[in-house]
């Protein structure tokens, strides 16, 4: 049953890390925001991640202004503590949150955004953001021959545990954090494979005792070899897990991508043929944002039209948790909170009434 319409300055879309962020940007400049949240609890989609996930920051980096994280500032947190982590977060916001509640689509009627919810309710606000990240989108590039392969294939987004995939030949396909992350707990009770276009990149989490964050918060001249490698050498890992020990004792081991599947595994670049029980496709994900397509903010492959998070096509409309939206760590527990405080001022000027140039 659709309602009469509501009205607020702000409405933030997603309850996660980004949307909380921009919660408490919008807060600190004096917003109260109201937020709205598919899930029954503000903590995106941190507990429907594999259950061994650890974030690749240290619990000294993850703190959002005003509330530390705890535990040992060196640790990486779990995907469990990262969510509790959120709701508490959540519990000391000034903000209206709702949960349970998924937006459908925005519109706009020339003055302000409409926002439609599922359940038939409609919002008016004079900006929006949308922080609902990329989760609920996983990404799997076209695998030649892959309709005729009879085993597994499976994004890491339905990834949770290796016991399943116990005595079996599993194949990850990526180069990230991800795929080094599964593969090595796979290979713990499978023959596992990591394959990807270009050769893994593990860099210590610690080198010369320091976390690596630490250099890209704080200057540091000459920058030691292995932040170099960080920082410039195309899609590096963090070892936080043992990682290079394991692929030096060749559990998992990493190949050229495979060129095909076959019907029972799949061809490798040098012509041999192996059966393969499973695939499973660490590739990413894409921005999760179908709801502004009506609205024309989005370009043909549902990308967001923008320019550091604030859109080209909408003046009051921004997004967060975009990958490199302002940085590499845009998209990360780590670096949210930086594109929150860079948005939040012409978010909080339109919402008010102010004028923004588009561009």
């Amino acid at each position: 049953m659709t309602t009469t319409p509501h009205t607020t300055d702000v409405v933030i879309i997603g309850a996660g890390q980004s949307g909380l962020a921009a919660a408490g940007a919008l807060g600190a400049a004096g917003v109260r925001p109201v937020v709205l949240e598919a899930a029954a609890e503000p903590h995106g989609s941190w507990p429907h991640y594999y259950d061994s996930l650890k974030a690749f920051s240290s619990n000294r980096f993850n703190a959002m202004p005003g509330l530390p994280f705890g535990g040992d500032p060196d640790d990486h947190p779990t995907r469990d503590e990262v969510a509790e982590y959120l709701r508490r977060y959540a519990a000391g916001l000034d903000a209206e949150i709702r949960t349970g509640v998924r937006v459908t689509e925005v519109g706009h009627d020339g003055g302000r955004f409409v926002v439609h919810t599922a359940g038939g309710d409609t919002l008016e606000a004079g900006a929006v953001v949308a922080a609902t990240g990329s989760f609920g989108n996983p990404y799997t590039p076209e695998l030649p021959g892959a309709a005729a392969y009879r085993g597994i294939v499976r994004h890491v987004a339905d990834y949770r545990n290796p016991a399943p995939y116990a005595g079996s030949r599993v194949v990850v396909v990526g180069g990230g954090n991800s795929a080094v992350q599964v593969a090595c707990e796979l290979a713990q009770v499978a023959t596992v494979t990591v394959a990807s276009t270009e050769p893994l990149t593990l860099v210590p989490h610690r080198p010369g005792g320091r976390d690596v964050h630490h250099v890209l918060t704080v200057a540091v001249d000459p920058l030691p070899a292995p932040w170099v490698a960080l920082l410039f050498d195309g899609a590096p890992v963090l070892d936080i897990g043992g990682y290079a020990e394991a692929f030096a004792a060749g559990r998992p081991d990493r190949r050229d991508m495979f060129t095909t599947f076959t019907e029972d595994g799949v061809r490798w670049s040098d012509g041999t043929t192996e059966p393969v029980d499973a695939v499973i496709t660490a590739t990413g994900y894409r921005p999760d944002l179908g709801y502004l397509r009506a609205l024309g903010a989005l370009d043909a492959t549902g990308a967001p039209l923008h320019s550091g998070g604030l859109s080209t096509t909408h003046a009051g409309l921004a997004y967060l948790g975009l990958e490199f939206q302002r940085s590499f760590a845009s998209n990360t527990l780590r670096g949210v909170f930086a594109d929150a405080a860079a948005i939040a001022p012409a978010v909080a000027a339109v919402a008010r009434g102010g004028h923004r140039l588009l561009g």
